[in-house]
């Protein structure tokens, strides 16, 4: 049987590919048609939204740097500047307790001058502050964060009484006066507890106090995004399926909630540095001599008018820190969430 006369021969297929040439007025797809079509992930996508975002590169430069500020800061202390509780009497005029020379004593030894009274080095004291803020600040929202997400997922799925009891307890959270219970709490802490001493048993009752008080934010908005997403297709499929309670948790709910948790978390960062500074700055942060931006602020109240740049400097250390995250975050929510973008 012949085959029919429409229906080229191999031969003829392999040299119309080939050889022959395109017909007239055919496009050239020759450097195109090698090329695979790559897909792209959300997060890849995402990533792409960020580069674009010079403020929010910005501000994560000035993370990372501050990041790598706290965590070599003995190294950058030992080349730059003197250790940050050693006095240095003369560098401190007797008969007025304020440092010798112009602009706080700012000099090559002292970059950022030195302390009234005592003669501390504020270039060293601002640096060994960067590790208790961005410390309390981090492990803090990690706390929340974690406490928030299992809560929130577990009152937004399974619902019912177990909704209603959650939800009273975040209102309750959030109506309490964190500050006043902050500065109770530390007022009867003992110098040791659980292994830890003096500044130590400050810094884990500030994490843990402003973490505490920090979830019922993040279980709120984990709480309203579960209960949109738990009547999705792919989450009655599986329930369909016989996928049980926790699977579904585990394996459809959290990986879609990741991306809401992180820019809360990244926004939460800042926050909790103001809080840290705050409490630091009433007298319910690290005990001295222990280096703190809030408790330089306090210091400095009493010696703003005869040396204003001891006030300016942590205070713009916590103010560029504070910013950059924020930047940062704000650039994480728009990459992330490109329908609320600005």
């Amino acid at each position: 049987m012949t085959a029919p006369l429409h229906e080229a021969s191999a031969g003829e297929a392999t040299a119309t590919v080939d050889g022959a040439p395109d017909a007239p007025g055919t496009p050239d797809n020759s450097g195109t048609a090698g090329k695979a079509i790559e897909g792209r992930s959300p997060w890849k996508i995402a990533w792409t939204r960020l580069k674009r975002d010079k403020l929010a590169l910005a501000g994560a430069f000035v993370v990372v740097f501050l990041i790598l500020v706290a965590i070599f800061a003995p190294v950058i202390v030992g080349l730059l500047g003197h250790p940050p509780d050693e006095f240095h009497e003369d560098q401190i005029d007797p008969l007025f307790g304020t440092p010798i020379g112009s602009w706080g004593g700012v000099s090559g030894d002292f970059l950022f001058g030195v302390e009234p009274v005592n003669g501390r080095d504020v270039f060293s004291r601002i640096v060994y502050g960067a590790r208790i803020s961005l410390l309390v600040a981090f492990l803090a929202a990690v706390f929340a964060v974690v406490l928030g997400t299992v809560l929130g997922v577990i009152a937004g799925y399974f619902g019912g009484w177990i909704d209603a009891a959650l939800s009273r307890v975040m209102d309750v959270m959030l109506a309490f006066p964190q500050l006043l219970f902050t500065i109770a709490l530390v007022s009867v802490l003992p110098n040791q507890f659980l292994g830890l001493d003096g500044s130590g048993v400050r810094i884990a009752a500030l994490i843990l106090v402003i973490g505490f008080f920090g979830w019922p934010y993040v279980g709120r908005i984990v709480r309203g995004q579960t209960l949109s997403l738990r009547n999705r297709e792919y989450v009655e499929a599986a329930q369909s399926l016989g996928a049980g309670r926790f699977y579904i948790l585990r394996r459809e709910l959290l990986p879609n909630l990741i991306a809401p948790i992180m820019v809360y978390a990244t926004l939460m960062i800042p926050t909790n540095i103001l809080t840290e500074a705050a409490l630091s700055f009433l007298g319910a942060g690290v005990k001295p001599p222990t280096a703190s931006w809030g408790q330089m602020l306090s210091t400095a109240i009493t010696t703003y008018e005869s040396d204003p740049l001891f006030m300016v400097i942590p205070g713009l250390a916590i103010f560029i820190t504070v910013l950059a995250f924020n930047l940062f975050g704000d650039g994480v929510r728009d990459a992330l969430d490109p329908k609320g973008s600005r």
